[in-house]
């Protein structure tokens, strides 16, 4: 009960008994019992709830505008899932606002605010990677304005998040470089504030558990920009290890490129020597020599999804809503980079 100010949540863990059966009951609601209606009026009174009326004058003024902020509108991941979210937002009767943070923690709060001064219904968000406060975010959601987190999320706020399976992903790239015989697989870690890098580095080492191989700290190289030139210095890194890796797993698809470049310079090849995997399916990953092992995201289902689940919290009633996780399924796609005669 933040500075004295009470709220249906309050009355509902008070009573323990959910927010929208408080709600109904104050509303009178028939399939609420008199008994439960009693208590919670009784208590409401007790606490001197009010409703927020000023919330709900701005609830009902809708500008049908979803505002999105995405790292990197280039980046083919994102573009695709904008493109998700456009075909359900359009259909819906939506505008869309796109904003990209460019990977900067400062931009990605100053695009927020400028969002939301153009009176945007809500918010689609993707954190940039060098987002570690969300105390922007936090002031939109102590202001009920609805938020969705995709791929990148935030879990700190009671928000709806749409994800992929990134653990299964890496799982499934680990083991398959297990499959072809590799037995010292590095990994080439993103950006550790990052849910989806940790969840893709514990895929990773699940698979080495599964199969009896052991984890190795020094295999494990962290990456905190994720381009291709971080990636080829991550690569020259581990070839330098006096006992190098016979297979590399990269965060992402331009790191792992990096990566290649980095074995052949070293008058290495892809993949008798070393195999490289990476994760996303960037469009370049099939043509490249040699093509590359990826994990596929799908991006426009995710930018569906997302745009789907904002616009059911909005026709909701406030104290109705219950946060949700949505986990989609990754496909590993098996090219040239793994493909050992």
């Amino acid at each position: 009960m933040k500075g004295g100010q009470v709220t249906i949540k309050d009355i509902a863990r008070e009573l323990d008994i959910s927010p929208s059966t408080v709600s109904r009951a104050l509303k009178d609601h028939p399939d609420i019992s008199p008994e439960t209606k009693k208590a919670v009026n009784e208590l409401a009174k007790k606490l001197h709830y009010q409703p927020n009326s000023i919330a709900q004058s701005l609830r009902k003024s809708k500008t049908n505008t979803i505002g999105i902020i995405v790292p990197e509108i280039v980046h083919f991941f994102f573009s695709t899932v904008i493109s998700g979210i456009e075909d359900v937002a359009y259909n819906a009767g939506y505008n869309v606002i796109i904003c990209q943070s460019n990977e900067s923690y400062e931009r990605e709060v100053s695009d927020t605010f400028a969002l939301l001064s153009h009176r945007v219904d809500g918010l689609l968000i993707s954190l940039s990677r060098n987002t570690k406060n969300f105390d922007h975010f936090r002031e939109v959601y102590e202001r009920g304005i609805p938020m969705v987190f995709f791929d990148r999320i935030c879990e700190e706020l009671d928000t709806h998040r749409i994800v992929v399976d990134d653990k299964e992903g890496a799982f499934k790239a680990v083991e398959h470089l297990i499959s072809i015989g590799c037995k010292r697989i590095a990994h080439i870690e993103g950006p550790r504030n990052l849910v989806i890098c940790q969840q893709r580095l514990e895929g990773y080492k699940q698979a080495l558990e599964q199969h009896g191989l052991p984890y190795d700290e020094d295999l494990v190289v962290i990456d905190n920009v994720g381009s291709r030139e971080s990636g080829f210095e991550r690569g020259q890194q581990l070839l330098k290890l006096d006992n190098p890796p016979d297979a590399v797993f990269a965060h992402n698809d331009m790191a792992a490129h990096g990566v290649m470049l980095a074995i052949k310079e070293a008058g290495l090849k892809i993949p008798e020597d070393i195999a490289v995997a990476g994760f996303s399916n960037w469009q370049f990953s099939s043509l490249i020599q040699p093509s590359l092992t990826t994990v596929a995201q799908p991006g426009f289902e995710m930018g569906r999804e997302a745009a789907r689940m904002f616009i059911d919290q909005v026709k909701q009633d406030k104290e109705d809503f219950q946060a949700q996780t949505q986990l989609l399924k990754t496909e590993l796609i098996i090219r040239e980079s793994t493909v050992r005669a």
